[in-house]
């Protein structure tokens, strides 16, 4: 993948784009989760270049190799524009096209906030396992007198042991506890989702694993379900774990999404 600089709202950036076909049908926008970097979603990115996408995805502040003290986000909203700055970004290089949000986890959260902001210049929103609706965890969190330094197990990821080992090694993703300060943003920004309204006619796809222990999927249905105007599809697939692009059955799971995708393009 290459790699740009961008001037994001609290520092520079790392963005990405992946090789693509010479003729792309549309573009794809991976926004992805807590801790993490948009470098583990190349699989995902090979996959819809070969659908036909042009594939953008960017390190959010405090995450993989852009500037920020490590995962502490202090307001989502600068993390939605500075998605949105990718996005500019991606329809200088390929005007016309339609454009497509993919968001995973924090990045569910992020992309659903996104929609809610720039919905107009959308063609469809996939949600995978997103952080969504009702989330306990924060609160939880924050209730304690110290975060306590329990960083996410990678078994709790995927049925596969090499994506939890790949993860557990990983020099880019964060393995040390939660922020307070980025804690205190997921509660406001749960909130401001909730009463930010639907997204309209805008294609929502959400894909959950049914053994989502980081995030139980029945929370994040009361928040996908407000969120959708009407036009849902979802896909919940049993024993599936919190990374369904990374899961044992990441084949059904890519080709649900191709599938969804190949609708919005044909309508």
């Amino acid at each position: 993948m290459d790699e740009h600089v961008l001037t994001g709202t609290r520092g520079p950036l790392t963005a990405y784009t992946w090789p693509h076909r010479p003729r792309p049908r549309y573009v794809a926008l991976l926004v992805h989760g807590y801790g993490e970097h948009a470098g583990r979603y190349e699989k995902v990115a090979d996959v819809l270049a070969g659908h036909g996408a042009a594939v953008f995805a960017v390190d959010h502040v405090g995450h993989g190799r852009s500037a920020g003290e490590r995962v502490v986000i202090e307001d989502f909203e600068d993390v939605v524009t500075d998605v949105h700055t990718v996005a500019g970004l991606a329809r200088a290089a390929h005007p016309g096209l339609p454009v497509v949000v993919i968001g995973h986890s924090m990045g569910g959260l992020i992309a659903a906030r996104h929609a809610q902001r720039y919905g107009d210049e959308l063609a469809a929103l996939v949600l995978s396992g997103p952080v969504i609706g009702v989330w306990q965890l924060p609160g939880r969190l924050l209730a304690l007198p110290e975060i306590p330094d329990t960083p996410i197990s990678p078994s709790a990821l995927s049925r596969d042991p090499a994506v939890g080992a790949a993860y557990a090694t990983d020099p880019l993703v964060w393995h040390g506890p939660m922020k307070r300060p980025t804690l205190e943003a997921f509660v406001r920004t749960l909130e401001t989702v909730a009463e930010g309204g639907d997204v309209g006619p805008l294609p929502l796809l959400w894909l959950h694993g049914d053994d989502d222990r980081l995030v139980p999927p029945d929370g994040s249905r009361v928040g996908v379900e407000r969120l959708s105007g009407g036009r849902l599809t979802e896909r919940i697939y049993p024993g599936a774990r919190h990374e369904v692009f990374h899961e044992t059955n990441r084949s059904e799971v890519f080709a649900d999404v191709t599938r969804f995708l190949d609708g919005v393009l044909a309508g």
